[in-house]
């Protein structure tokens, strides 16, 4: 897929296998990888951090396929899960330290131009999430309280 706001033409990568399979020589159980995604929350990491976690460190191809529930899942069923989905989160770091940044630098022209790309893609996401139910119906971002949303 080609990037929005780039002359770019996008990114080749890796995919996934098709197998639908837990390989033979994952030695955990469900109730092990429910018990690692809970304690790695518990220890301060995001949910794409705990995917890449137990996937380097304890040889886990993918939660979804040994517990039958994504992580997000996991930790909605023990009332830990965020409140705000993390891309959406990371997104408004991001323009809140371009904010900062273009408070002491008001003539840096490009980063203006940065910064509405950035909040385009956090208002796109935010009515993504509206329609599927994630965010509350009214919710909007605010660029002003977006400060106090990430800290």
């Amino acid at each position: 897929m080609a990037h929005l706001h780039t002359r770019k033409k996008g990114r080749s990568g890796s995919k996934r296998p098709a197998s639908k399979a837990v390989p033979a020589w994952v030695e955990y159980s469900k109730e092990d990888v429910e018990g690692l995604v809970l304690k790695l929350q518990k220890e301060g990491q995001s949910l794409p951090a705990i995917g890449a976690i137990l996937r380097d460190t304890y040889g886990i191809p993918r939660v979804k396929l040994l517990c039958g529930k994504t992580v997000n899942q996991i930790l909605a069923e023990h009332n830990v899960a965020p409140q705000y989905p993390p891309d959406m989160i990371n997104l408004i770091i991001r323009a809140v330290n371009l904010r900062e940044h273009l408070k002491t630098n008001k003539r840096d022209a490009l980063n203006i131009t940065k910064l509405n790309h950035i909040e385009s893609k956090i208002r796109r996401l935010v009515a993504y999430y509206r329609k599927e139910g994630v965010l509350p119906e009214g919710w909007q971002y605010n660029p002003d309280t977006a400060a106090l949303l990430v800290k």
